[in-house]
């Protein structure tokens, strides 16, 4: 409760003492042109931060990455989160946190459960974690970038173009090879051919039947993912068979034995942005929050819109 108190009342000295003479300053005319722009700007970066920010990027982070990975690596996290649901809210014209933008979120209640007899020590290292790193996003060219991440790449992370068809500037493939030192990095899975079948039926027609079916002419990107693949008659992308399948990754090789198909998928995930586990990695190599996201993200500068 007194936490609460201490930040309506920061937040009531804070509008009081710099926004409202901000504002009363722009309705009277008092800037440049160019001056009031920017701080119409700064006004409409700090609407976005807020308690209630903070307090989800703590439930994102606490279901997305392991608790037990190293401080740095949780840091990592929480900027990604944050600058990821920053972005959301300003497409969306949004001062509230919106929840459901592909972000997973537990709640103190499913973080209790999750975590049982570890929930102090595990929601005082997360809450650590966002809090030294508090209002802190990732921006290109001034506006916050679209921070993905995945668990784990097939050793390099993928360029955003080859997973969503945009090409973006600071999501570029980079070398994550530790990732394949994760665990169930090349993960084996068997499928029976009648239901590959019946799955990849929702594409379209199939010009095989079950006992016919094969995977042909496959395109990989640098990356190691499957571009574009040929079966049944059509070429479908990596991750339509992925998401028809349920394959951890886009990054497969698949063998036809008998009735079944065998996948060996490595990594875990669409592969774009930040790997998580690549992250612990690097943190357990030495190398602070902003050096693990300068590597996963390129040619991004820090802003605190707190």
């Amino acid at each position: 409760m007194a936490k609460k108190l201490m930040a309506i009342l920061l937040g009531y000295v804070f509008f009081v003492v710099i926004l409202l003479p901000l504002m009363v300053t722009l309705l009277w005319g008092g800037f440049s042109k160019e001056e009031a722009k920017e701080a119409k700007e700064l006004v409409r970066m700090v609407d976005v931060f807020s308690p209630e920010l903070e307090e989800y990027i703590v439930g994102v982070v606490a279901a997305e990455m392991p608790a037990a990975f190293p401080e740095e690596a949780l840091k990592a996290q929480a900027v990604a989160a944050r600058t990821y649901q920053v972005r959301k809210m300003q497409e969306a014209g949004s001062e509230q946190v919106i929840y459901d933008v592909g972000q997973a979120y537990n709640s103190v209640v499913e973080q209790k459960k999750k975590w049982g007899e570890n929930y102090i020590t595990y929601a005082n290292k997360i809450r650590t974690a966002v809090k030294d790193t508090q209002g802190e996003i990732m921006v290109y060219e001034g506006e916050p970038i679209l921070a993905v991440f995945h668990a784990q790449s097939a050793g390099k992370t993928e360029a955003s173009e080859n997973v969503w068809s945009s090409p973006l500037p600071y999501l570029k493939s980079v070398d994550s090879q530790e990732d394949k030192k994760a665990p169930d990095n090349e993960y084996t899975c068997t499928l029976s051919a009648e239901e590959v079948f019946n799955q990849l039926s929702v594409y379209g027609k199939l010009n095989q039947t079950a006992a016919e079916l094969r995977f042909t002419n496959i395109e990989r990107s640098d990356a190691g993912y499957i571009q574009k693949i040929r079966v049944g008659g059509m070429t479908l992308t990596g991750l339509q068979v992925r998401q028809a399948l349920g394959l951890r990754s886009a990054s497969f090789q698949v063998e036809r034995k008998g009735d079944n198909f065998v996948f060996v998928t490595h990594g875990y995930g669409h592969g774009a942005g930040m790997s998580q586990y690549g992250a612990s990695f690097l943190a357990e190599d030495g190398m602070n929050y902003k050096e693990i996201l300068c590597h996963y993200y390129q040619n991004v500068s820090f802003e605190n819109i707190a």
